[in-house]
């Protein structure tokens, strides 16, 4: 399908270029033009969509979360990390199977097409289930195993990450990756390593969350857990940490040295009181950020425009600088670096030849009015109401509050609903 965008303000996230009026076209799942109007072509459109002066921009990339958990949303809430872990969602998440998660993903699908959020970066169980809900829902979806002494081993997750690979269209896609140094026996996280030497493929884990997973690893290892699982081979191909809290200098160095990416989770870790992570720092070291929401029963909430004026609100406080984490800086992180983070370099700006995932704004809004910079409204004044559409790979899955899925919204609540009653009971 050939569709065109028209009578827009576009912000392509291309480095050192504002936003402008122009249009975008589209063929198929990928953008072949985003410009100035008034190019002549021959094109004979599909779909004709008049933006009606709102903003073209791509779609939010959250960098990390656990989808499914939305049948945990507000269950287990006001608890310390390790207890609410061991005596809530490790308990609760052994009684799920595959047809739960496929309704407990699509839930959250639903939440991310709300707030903009056009790919996922998902760690969780039964991936196929979740990659079925994806797939079914039309998102691209981006997966890491959660593999741990609990489940999975080191073979599962080279099965995972050949046969989910397979997608040329790369809605679907897997990166190597397991849950936390603290849940992992050294033996499997050498199985990890050699797997990712096999393949010079980056790993992904949570990592540095805590000041106690910290403590803990040093009282094992002598290491920090950067240093520890840097030691063990896991980073040569560089990866990605998920919240960072926690570092020392030598953590800093190695995420340089591997080229390493730091996803923040900023809500998440407040609710959890885990700390607050050093993206100023982050940033003057040259370590890119992307941005996470977590899952939905340690944030609740789904929404990256909250994540984001965290993300620089919180900077600002413990930096007393009001200049740290600029604005531009944030939308960067949750649009280019969470594609780049997740492998998704085809969908990072919009630009020719790039995949068609991307969302309109709605500027006729009171809180995006008057109109005098568009990047820093988003961060600081946005919010999930102004998103007008969601589209991925070229389909419109949202629009002016309705879904365009393959079911309607009722189902996917009523079957949500049930089906957490009867865990949860």
């Amino acid at each position: 399908m050939n569709t065109r965008i028209y009578n827009a303000r576009i912000l392509t996230m291309e480095e050192g270029k504002s936003a402008f009026v122009g249009e975008v076209w589209i063929d198929g799942d990928t953008i072949v033009y985003a410009g100035p109007e008034g190019k002549e072509t021959d094109i004979v459109w599909d779909k004709e969509i008049d933006a009606k002066g709102n903003l073209i921009m791509p779609g939010f990339k959250n960098a990390h979360t656990h989808t499914a958990m939305t049948f945990l949303r507000s269950y287990a809430d006001d608890m310390k990390l390790d207890e609410w872990l061991n005596k809530q969602v490790f308990p609760n998440e052994a009684k799920l199977d595959g047809e739960a998660v496929y309704w407990f993903t699509k839930l959250g699908i639903m939440e991310y097409l709300t707030s903009g959020i056009t790919a996922a970066y998902d760690m969780y169980f039964f991936v196929d289930d979740g990659a079925r809900s994806a797939r079914d829902c039309g998102f691209r979806y981006t997966f890491c195993d959660s593999t741990n002494d609990f489940g999975g081993t080191a073979e599962s997750m080279e099965k995972d990450y050949i046969r989910l690979n397979e997608d040329p269209s790369r809605m679907i896609s897997h990166r190597l990756g397991f849950h936390a140094e603290y849940t992992t026996k050294k033996e499997l996280m050498e199985d990890i390593a050699q797997l990712a030497h096999k393949y010079q493929a980056p790993v992904s884990v949570h990592c540095s969350e805590t000041r106690k997973e910290v403590e803990g690893c040093r009282a094992h290892s002598g290491m920090t857990p950067v240093v520890y699982m840097d030691s063990l081979g896991l980073f040569n191909y560089g990866g990605t940490i998920f919240h960072g809290v926690h570092l020392d200098e030598e953590d800093y160095d190695i995420l340089k040295k591997r080229g390493m990416y730091v996803v923040t989770n900023p809500a998440s870790n407040l609710k959890l009181a885990s700390g607050i992570a050093p993206i100023n720092r982050y940033l003057k070291e040259g370590i890119p950020v992307a941005i996470g929401t977590d899952g939905p029963a340690s944030n609740n909430c789904l929404d990256m425009f909250r994540e984001m004026f965290l993300v620089t609100g919180l900077q600002k406080v413990v930096c007393d600088d009001p200049e740290a984490v600029p604005a531009m800086e944030v939308l960067k992180m949750a649009t280019v670096n969470g594609a780049h983070a997740m492998g998704l370099n085809e969908c990072d700006t919009l630009s020719e030849g790039k995949k068609a995932d991307l969302i309109m704004i709605d500027l006729k809004q009171p809180n995006m009015q008057p109109i005098q910079n568009t990047e820093k409204n988003l961060v600081y004044a946005g919010s999930k109401q102004n998103v007008k559409m969601t589209m991925v790979a070229g389909k419109v899955l949202y629009q002016d509050g309705e879904f365009y899925l393959d079911c309607p919204a009722e189902e996917v609540y009523e079957k949500a609903n049930s089906l957490a009653r009867k865990i949860l009971d």
